[in-house]
């Protein structure tokens, strides 16, 4: 009998639950392990890392800049509960919620992968600079590549993916004038809400 996505997804969270790969194991209190409905989802929604919320909480982008998230997605007809999946480039919070290590992302990375081929959506959405440059090697700005539509290749499934400003950023640019980071925030997530109903 084929497995659901959902028994898929629990045996990779049931490796993860185990997992000391690596040095952040040791330190969180929860794995993030991901958020959203993967029988409905059409997007995977990449962020940075777990923060101090989510690691308490187990759940990705509870924070903050979590709320902010969910405001601007609401703005933009995108469901979180139905249309996305959420996931981090690692799933245990690093110290200080600082930017997770190269080798941090390289020994979470085969969950990941695992995750997106599972849920298998129509679009990737980089969520921030740690996030993009876990798949693409670019020292191209988030504010040169944002909005931009993306080919990336996930297990050998080719994806279209996109890059948007990871909401911690937005929490400190207050201003929705045209072309400003907010405005374009919700302009890029306008895009993928057409992508998604496509």
């Amino acid at each position: 009998m084929e497995k659901t996505k959902i028994s898929q997804l629990n045996e990779i969270r049931e490796e993860c639950l185990n997992c000391q790969k690596c040095e952040l194991g040791k330190t969180r209190t929860n794995i993030v392990f991901s958020d959203g409905n993967p029988e409905t989802a059409k997007a995977v929604l990449i962020g940075e890392a777990p923060g101090e919320n989510e690691d308490l909480t187990g759940t990705p982008f509870v924070g903050r800049a979590g709320k902010l998230l969910n405001e601007f997605l609401e703005k933009a007809g995108i469901s979180r509960e139905k249309d996305l999946y959420i996931i981090n480039t690692v799933k245990c919070r690093p110290p200080k919620n600082r930017v997770p290590e190269k080798d941090e992302k390289k020994q979470c990375e085969s969950y990941l992968l695992k995750q997106i081929n599972i849920i298998n959506p129509k679009i990737i959405i980089f969520c921030g600079a740690t996030a993009l440059k876990s798949f693409v090697d670019t020292k191209t700005p988030i504010s040169k590549i944002r909005g931009e539509l993306l080919d990336i290749e996930v297990l050998g499934r080719k994806y279209n993916a996109i890059t948007v400003f990871h909401p911690s950023f937005l929490l400190r640019k207050h201003s929705t004038e045209p072309g400003e980071p907010r405005d374009l925030m919700l302009k890029d997530l306008k895009k993928i809400k057409e992508i998604i109903n496509s």
